[in-house]
């Protein structure tokens, strides 16, 4: 089986930042877009020009600094925004316009009060109008994830005539289950005349949790683009994880898909934006978070201080995490209290180790975890002269 190429299309400056609170000024979104350059990106979607002149001054910035990833602006199907896009990317290497519109029946019916051959008509005027500003125009066809199949295609098929390059097809509310959302893909694939002449790509939502499922999902079933954001932020409960897809097609998929993203960068990725976007990342975060590599079941550190690949399938260093930690709880056992206690200078026997591990259960019973300090005072005052 030959390993084909994802490309994985940024949408934390654009996406992410619609979070409440999490709004960021130029510099910081400056500073991101130079990290998500670096990180291996091939798309970065900088901001929707049109909304404020701030967003426009932004994404034309992140246009000027930019060098290997694509800039992407957003638009809806009007012509203004549009032409704003074009303008904030003048100064791209790769710029890319990404707009589209609402596909389903209700966003047909109840946000534009339309019927499907005006969709239709408006989606064609609006690639052909991009078209005439830059070479790279990204359709998405919102809420895709209730749209019939058969008119969805229909859509596709319009717009790659009309000189689309990218086909989006967002889960816009996270409705989709992910064979539902992967068999739409494989639809669009068979069915769409011209499709070998776009790349399908994947936009999902969270809302039920299947954002990271159905993106994998969607890429088994030919998508060749992923829209994902550091740390899964975005609209209600967030967007693909970047992170998690990317670990994904490396640790599960390697041997059919590849990325272009440094993994070792992962983890300060999620860093930047946590710190940046004042938006805490949760503990229990697959790959990113700060208990992804933690242990602190006794069994658990056990297995994991005899042969790390007993509970641990990634190894942290792959992401940027330095090592594995065993967490010292009233549920650690004696091995993991004898290799802590080694890390702080005591290398104890069989006997030490007894007398210590009392001392230790009395000491976590009281505290949800021992800390290095703690550790370190407990066992200088029970050996004094190993110190």
């Amino acid at each position: 089986m030959s390993v084909e190429k994802v490309q994985i299309f940024d949408t934390t400056l654009r996406d992410g930042e619609q979070v409440p609170g999490c709004k960021l000024n130029q510099d910081q979104k400056i500073a991101i877009a130079k990290k998500l350059d670096l990180l291996g990106v091939d798309v970065i979607e900088a901001g929707f020009p049109i909304s404020s002149p701030g967003d426009f001054s932004s994404v034309e910035a992140i246009a000027k600094i930019v060098k290997n990833a694509t800039v992407c602006g957003l638009s809806r199907s009007v012509e203004k925004d549009i032409k704003a896009a074009a303008d904030a990317l003048k100064y791209a290497v790769k710029p890319r316009i990404h707009t589209g519109i609402g596909t389903s029946d209700t966003h047909i019916k109840y946000k534009f009060n339309s019927n499907r051959e005006d969709i239709i008509e408006r989606a064609v005027k609006a690639v052909k109008y991009a078209k005439s500003f830059v070479e790279d125009v990204e359709f998405y066809a919102e809420d895709a994830g209730r749209t019939d199949n058969e008119y969805l295609a229909r859509v596709c098929e319009a717009v790659i005539k009309a000189g689309a390059t990218v086909l989006n097809i967002p889960d816009t509310t996270g409705y989709c289950m992910p064979h539902e959302y992967g068999e739409k893909i494989a639809y669009l694939r068979d069915n769409v005349k011209g499709i070998e002449k776009a790349i399908l790509s994947t936009h999902c939502h969270n809302d039920l949790g299947l954002a990271t499922a159905n993106a994998i999902a969607g890429v088994e079933n030919g998508a060749r683009q992923i829209e994902c954001t550091i740390n899964g932020i975005g609209e209600r409960a967030g967007n693909t994880a970047l992170e998690e897809v990317v670990l994904i097609m490396h640790h599960r998929l390697a041997d059919a898909f590849t990325t272009n993203i440094d993994t070792k960068m992962l983890k300060g990725m999620s860093t930047l934006v946590s710190d940046m976007m004042c938006m805490p990342v949760q503990p229990n975060k697959a790959i990113v978070g700060e208990n992804a590599f933690a242990h602190s079941s006794g069994i658990h550190q056990d297995g994991v201080i005899k042969n790390r690949e007993n509970y641990e399938i990634i190894d942290p260093r792959i992401v940027g995490v330095d090592h594995s930690s065993i967490v010292l709880t009233a549920r650690s056992g004696r091995a993991a209290l004898a290799f802590r206690a080694k890390e702080v200078g005591f290398n104890l026997f069989k006997n030490q180790l007894d007398v210590a591990y009392t001392k230790f259960i009395d000491l976590a019973d009281k505290k949800k975890q021992v800390n290095e300090e703690d550790l370190f005072q407990m066992l200088s005052s029970l050996f004094p002269a190993t110190i």
